[in-house]
């Protein structure tokens, strides 16, 4: 792989550099530990009650979008959810520029219009995301498509979760892609939850991948938490998919800490049981990674100090996002409508 730089100021920290040595396990570690305190940030500030968009938070689960955008070049796709601030960030997006979305600022990468669950770096090939539950999924086949017609070399990746998986339009899309043969990576974040109903309750089969099968496409399953697990299973999806294998598809099995939507954990109000969230967080993906490099011989001695830069890059990231001005009114018009008629 090459190297895959932000036009941000915090390039340094989600440039990925990967090579056969395995000097790329440093990397993972450090974008991990941006998307959890780019989140738990915005947990600090929220209660200030300025940052008026509804937030979906994605800690528990960075292990899954590290993995998976390491193997991604500035130009492939990446479709996203509601939940979609860690994949921004490992695509290379600038948190200044999310923060100054969820502010609803016009340094916002949608200008203030769109909030935390539509952002957009067309540069970076997140040309839009979905906040309807399965509605990217069908995006990401187009752009898969639009990339097969045109016969460039990107390929199209989409998240989503195991609630989309029970969407008609997983199963169009699924069945369309491997139809066509596209170059797209299906990527489920099974986190066992549809906002609060346990997909024990939904699904007699527990297994997503099982209904990709079923399409005659590449599987792979690993633990959502085992962030070499991902990134090894996605590089051997990602190849697949460019010696035209066809698209594959990825289970990820996980669990988010925080609730369906806010900054609270929703066992406070009787959504899941306190005791499964205790026992999931002892599988964080950041302390079993520190762990794991630690047993096998290459433990990170510059931890703390790389916490610690990311945190003050981050609070002047929030601070600049919050000190930005709002977009005057007339935006409103100007990107609703086209000037001079419809």
């Amino acid at each position: 792989m090459g190297s895959r730089k932000s036009s941000s100021s915090c390039e340094f920290y989600i440039t990925m550099t990967v090579n056969n040595n395995g000097t790329y396990l440093h990397d993972l570690l450090k974008t991990m530990v941006l998307m959890r305190r780019f989140e738990e940030k915005i947990i600090e500030v929220y209660s200030r009650q300025d940052m008026k968009t509804p937030v979906h938070l994605y800690i528990g689960q960075e292990a899954i979008a590290a993995g998976v955008c390491a193997h991604l070049s500035m130009d492939d796709y990446l479709v996203t959810t509601h939940r979609s601030h860690a994949h921004c960030l490992a695509k290379g997006a600038s948190p200044e520029a999310l923060y100054a979305e969820f502010y609803g600022r016009e340094t916002g990468c949608c200008k203030g219009m769109g909030g935390s669950m539509h952002p957009a770096f067309p540069e970076l090939g997140i040309l839009g995301t979905s906040a309807i539950v399965g509605g990217g999924i069908p995006h990401g086949v187009g752009t898969a498509l639009a990339s097969m017609l045109r016969g460039d070399d990107r390929i199209s990746v989409v998240f989503f979760g195991d609630g989309a998986s029970e969407e008609g339009t997983f199963h169009e899309s699924l069945n369309f892609a491997a139809l066509k043969g596209l170059p797209v990576l299906f990527v489920c974040e099974n986190n066992g939850y549809a906002t609060v109903s346990p997909l024990a309750s939904r699904q007699p089969n527990p297994n997503v991948a099982e209904r990709a099968k079923g399409y005659g496409i590449t599987t792979y399953e690993v633990d959502g938490n085992d962030v070499e697990a991902v990134y090894l299973a996605a590089e051997k999806a990602v190849e697949s998919i460019k010696s035209g294998q066809g698209p594959a598809f990825i289970e990820a099995k996980t669990y988010r800490w925080m609730g369906h939507v806010g900054v609270d954990e929703d066992w406070k109000i009787d959504a899941r049981p306190q005791a499964e969230l205790e026992e999931w967080k002892k599988q964080c993906p950041l302390k079993q990674f520190l762990q794991k490099l630690s047993k096998n011989g290459t433990p990170v001695s510059d931890y703390d100090e790389m916490v610690k830069a990311i945190d003050a890059t981050l609070d002047i990231a929030i601070e600049n996002a919050r000190n930005a001005s709002f977009p005057p009114v007339e935006q409103m018009h100007d990107l609703l409508f086209r000037k001079g008629g419809c």
